[in-house]
């Protein structure tokens, strides 16, 4: 009898990242709950593609900024296979100004969804994690938490919070078998840095010690190391996907 697969839940997979992560995660054997909050599209495209590859993939909607929406979604991964092997608390959001100007619900929803929703999940899924005594979880922060960038408070004091929470509780659950690490990309040419003007993106690129920005793929593969059997001995770190960028 084959055993049943590795399950892995995505949050935000229906976006660049979160899409690849899903795709790499695939092409090793490890079943995917594609994870959506708005974008059933892109979510309904990352499960096409999964197929295409001969991956095993569900779908499952829910707002991550939501307790009970995030226990309903953790629950409802866990049935699938009867296991939850890996968490990618990749769902994002920006909502950019100036913090004189930036209104209380700018803030508010960012911190929610970048920040609380990386809270809800992994306290969702860390019962079950510590029962079988393995898990992998896997946050996506970025390099602007370690760097800063004008316009960015709300963004950057959540994905800051994000490197601290991923420290934490690495260190509360080092002893069952579970590690927990981070990756944080730089410029990624996908989702949140789509909107980004050719003079914004020249002027970044010039400051990128490689010349050029990342691929989703790229971000993906740190994501699926810290997620496999050889970063058995490595949690509570943060790994920089930017081209060199946070040497500047």
């Amino acid at each position: 009898m084959t055993a049943d697969p590795r399950v892995a839940l995505v949050t935000g997979a229906s976006g660049g990242i979160g899409g690849a992560t899903a795709m790499r995660l695939a092409r090793e054997g490890i079943a995917i709950v594609v994870h959506y909050s708005r974008n059933a599209a892109g979510a309904e495209e990352t499960l096409r593609r999964l197929g295409e590859i001969g991956g095993t993939g569900r779908i499952i909607q829910a707002d991550v900024a939501s307790p009970d929406a995030c226990r309903r979604l953790c629950e409802e991964a866990l049935e699938w296979h009867g296991r939850l092997d890996i968490l990618v608390n990749n769902a994002g959001l920006t909502r950019d100004g100036l913090l004189i100007r930036m209104r209380d619900e700018d803030w508010h929803e960012i911190i929610a969804v970048n920040l609380h929703g990386t809270f809800y999940c992994t306290r969702a899924v860390l019962r079950e994690m510590i029962r079988q005594r393995r898990g992998r979880i896997v946050n996506v922060s970025s390099i602007v938490a370690e760097v800063g960038n004008p316009g960015q408070a709300n963004y950057i004091a959540a994905k800051a919070g994000v490197i601290g929470f991923t420290k934490a509780v690495a260190k509360e659950v080092a002893g069952r078998g579970i590690t927990v690490n981070a990756v944080a990309p730089g410029y990624i040419e996908a989702g949140l840095t789509a909107g980004l003007t050719k003079a914004q993106r020249s002027f970044f690129v010039d400051h990128i010690p490689m010349k050029r920005t990342g691929m989703p793929e790229e971000v993906a593969a740190a994501v699926a190391f810290f997620a496999s059997d050889e970063a058995t001995y490595i949690t509570g770190q943060v790994l920089n996907v930017d081209g060199g960028l946070v040497m500047r």
